[in-house]
């Protein structure tokens, strides 16, 4: 990391202000060479500053962090500009005149990484921090930053260190002053942590869900108020309703904010037999966004006698929302029926009229649900499909371990195998083969 790179930290285009972030061991120099003065650690300074040549480019704040107390770990400078075109394309001409370069997305955050002033799981908070959408995205991405999600993992880490000390003294000192049953003695630090490990995988979907959307699926037969009841909760027109059965063919997906929490919301054909190829096509990508999705909307026509709800009975959860529709008109033989099999599925059932106002029985319904799903007392052990992973990899090696204890040379292998799993959560060992994925998902200047 010889170079010296630079890059619009704020968003393109007409604005008040603009910040160019500098980071490397020329810093010092391009802000002395285009700023004038001796720049002192972490003081503002009022700036004329010009080209090369000595053209006039800005009058503009400028700040200077010495490594190693900056965000990168470098020396650091930022030039805080009008944010005019002109500005900003006249003091980058003029930077990379100097020899610098522009920065790759993400390349100021991996070099705090690689600086030792984030792990690994911090710099992709830093990511998510600028990615929130919603209050709880937010509040989420920052205690992982403060090190909630990475200070979970050094105490399992140590539980495992304990333990694994206990499994090597057997098998290096096995003629020393030593207790027989030693490798037994890490047996309750092992089971504890791999009790530990099965809380935190069977929550492992909230840090997530909060991170990317609770996924929800209105499903029904044509024409029960799918669209219609999507278009209410989002206070739009985002789908066709017509009288037309069918009109829906593809998924319709919109995201809305419930309680500071990100919802994805799926519109989706009607679930129903059908020898129309593009509907067909329609109903068999339904079901399979409807089984992957957190919770489901069942939508009923009450005042139908066809028996079309039993179509995308199937698909329906302990848990979910059986929603009678059209309570407004007289019931049919589908109400009755329909609510029995919600309720023998474990489904709570809202009989409503979406044309007068019963979405927002469904939106306070919702917001319930994922208030209860991802409003969690404890901070989420795992907000990506990577923590995820790695985490069940280091419980299966747990299970060896447990199942190995008379032959403490194996358990031991499996015991350090399961620590350098937690230990690549941070990044500290291990991160090459990911690095570049998480930080090809950062902004330029981030």
């Amino acid at each position: 990391m010889s170079d010296t790179i630079f890059a619009l930290a704020t968003a393109p285009g007409r604005a008040p202000v603009a910040i160019i972030r500098v980071s490397g061991p020329r810093a010092r120099e391009a802000l002395i060479t285009v700023g004038g003065g001796k720049p002192a650690h972490s003081q503002a300074r009022v700036r004329r500053l010009r080209s090369t040549d000595g053209r006039p480019l800005d009058t503009a704040v400028t700040l200077f962090f010495a490594g190693p107390h900056s965000y990168t770990g470098e020396d650091c400078a930022e030039l805080h500009l009008h944010g005019g075109a002109g500005v900003v394309d006249g003091v980058t001409e003029t930077l990379l005149g100097l020899g610098l370069r522009l920065a790759e997305a993400g390349e100021f955050t991996r070099r705090a990484f690689e600086n030792g002033k984030l792990d690994l799981d911090q710099a992709e908070a830093i990511a998510d921090l600028t990615d929130a959408e919603t209050t709880a995205q937010a509040r989420q991405a920052l205690g992982q930053l403060e090190g909630r999600l990475g200070a979970r993992y050094r105490t399992w880490r140590e539980t495992l260190v304990d333990a694994l000390a206990r499994l090597e003294a057997a098998v290096d000192f096995p003629d020393e002053d030593v207790p027989v049953d030693v490798a037994q003695q890490a047996r309750a630090a092992l089971q504890g942590l791999a009790s530990d490990l099965d809380s935190a995988l069977a929550d492992e979907g909230r840090g997530r869900r909060v991170r990317e959307g609770y996924r929800v699926a209105i499903i029904g037969a044509p024409n029960s108020g799918k669209s219609s009841l999507l278009n209410h909760l989002n206070r739009r027109d985002a789908a066709i309703v017509t009288p037309t059965p069918g009109a829906t063919r593809d998924i319709i997906e919109t995201s809305l904010i419930l309680d500071g929490f990100k919802v994805v919301l799926a519109d989706m054909a009607g679930i129903r037999r059908t020898s129309d190829p593009i509907e067909s096509e329609g109903v068999r990508r339904a079901r399979a966004w409807a089984e992957g999705a957190d919770f489901r909307l069942w939508v009923v026509d009450r005042a139908e006698q066809t028996g079309l709800w039993r179509e995308a009975f199937g698909l329906v959860r302990s848990g979910d929302i059986c929603i009678l529709n059209k309570s407004d008109q007289a019931a049919g033989r589908d109400e009755v029926a329909a609510r029995q099999g919600a309720r023998k599925r474990g489904a709570d059932v809202i009989s409503l009229s979406l044309l007068n106002d019963g979405a927002s029985t469904v939106e306070a319904a919702l917001s319930v649900r994922v208030r209860q799903d991802l409003a969690g007392a404890e901070f989420p052990a795992a907000t990506r499909a990577r923590h995820e992973a790695l985490l069940r990899e280091a419980r299966d090696h747990l299970e060896r371990a447990l199942s190995q204890l008379d032959e403490p040379e194996l358990a031991a292998d499996d015991a350090r195998l399961a620590a350098r799993s937690l230990e690549r959560i941070s990044g500290r060992i291990g991160a090459d083969e990911i690095l570049g994925r998480v930080f090809a998902t950062f902004c330029i200047g981030k």
